[in-house]
């Protein structure tokens, strides 16, 4: 067994530079010479190994690596047997089955028979074999979108974030199978388990921090309970006195995708002061 915890990030791609962001924001500090498939972090006992992305979820349940970044894609697709530790707040997507524009079908079990181009063969072949619909599947690795326009396939299963690629491709989505995010994955053995959950602790710190916003604010007290309830906060906000009596300062973590419609309440009810602050890194 390695004497090191080994961790398995993408080697390349968009995942690959948000993995490493995500690590050495975490207090990982490693640096990857070029083409090497290992670097060694300097502070711990630390392996970060660059892999495919889609064979992290397989070699993490053989015990290769003990921990990896990957999608929850891939881990369904493989049948991989690990455990999710944490979801990452990232690279969430829709995978959905998609038809031309002006196709006729209007039920996955219209497509018994029909070809059905795909990166994800076993997802697809479970979702259409439920649905009553044996396809005849096109295993790609990738550029599936293109497959009807060349006549390759009738229909694909492909990762949707925002459809624009499907607009461009003149593609309608017929049914969303699943919804997918990045997460951080464990072997099931659980080897080097004090290091491991240290390091996923630091990671959910990370991955916290990049949720919420730290808010300050001044409000007069006979408006702090409804302050209050526009901003609960993780637990519950710090309030503090002012020099005067009729106010108090309220400082409070609120979730970032909320925090323009918070200000616009806040607003509303008379607090002032209103200040937004990035939280870089936290433990909860």
């Amino acid at each position: 067994m390695s004497t090191s915890l080994r961790i398995g990030v993408p080697s390349k791609g968009r995942l690959a530079e948000l993995a490493a962001d995500l690590l050495k924001a975490a207090g990982l500090n490693f640096r990857r010479q070029e083409r090497s498939l290992f670097a060694r972090c300097r502070e711990a006992p630390i392996d970060i190994t660059f892999l495919r992305a889609d064979d992290i979820p397989v070699l993490c349940a053989e015990g290769a690596i003990d921990l990896g970044v990957t999608g929850e894609d891939l881990i369904v697709e493989h049948g991989a047997e690990v455990e999710r530790r944490l979801a990452l707040g990232v690279g969430d997507c829709r995978l959905s089955l998609c038809v031309p524009e002006d196709s006729a079908y209007r039920d996955p079990a219209e497509l018994h028979g029909a070809r059905v181009a795909t990166s994800f063969p076993n997802i697809t072949r479970d979702f259409l074999g439920r649905r009553g619909a044996t396809p005849h599947l096109v295993t790609l690795a990738g550029s599936v979108e293109v497959m009807i326009a060349l006549g390759v396939a009738d229909a694909i299963v492909d990762l949707v974030e925002t459809g624009s690629t499907l607009v461009a491709n003149r593609l309608r989505i017929l049914e969303d199978i699943n919804r997918y995010e990045t997460v951080l994955i464990q072997n099931r053995e659980r080897r080097h388990a004090e290091l491991a959950d240290r390091v996923v602790r630091r990671i959910e710190g990370v991955v916290i921090a990049r949720s919420y916003s730290l808010l300050e604010y001044n409000v007069r007290r006979d408006k702090l309970a409804e302050a209050e309830k526009i901003t609960p906060g993780f637990n519950s906000p710090t309030v503090s006195s002012l020099e005067d009596p009729l106010w108090c300062a309220v400082r409070v973590m609120v979730k970032r995708s909320a925090i323009v419609e918070t200000l616009d309440r806040l607003e509303a009810i008379g607090a002032s002061a209103i200040l937004e602050t990035q939280i870089i890194n936290c433990r909860l």
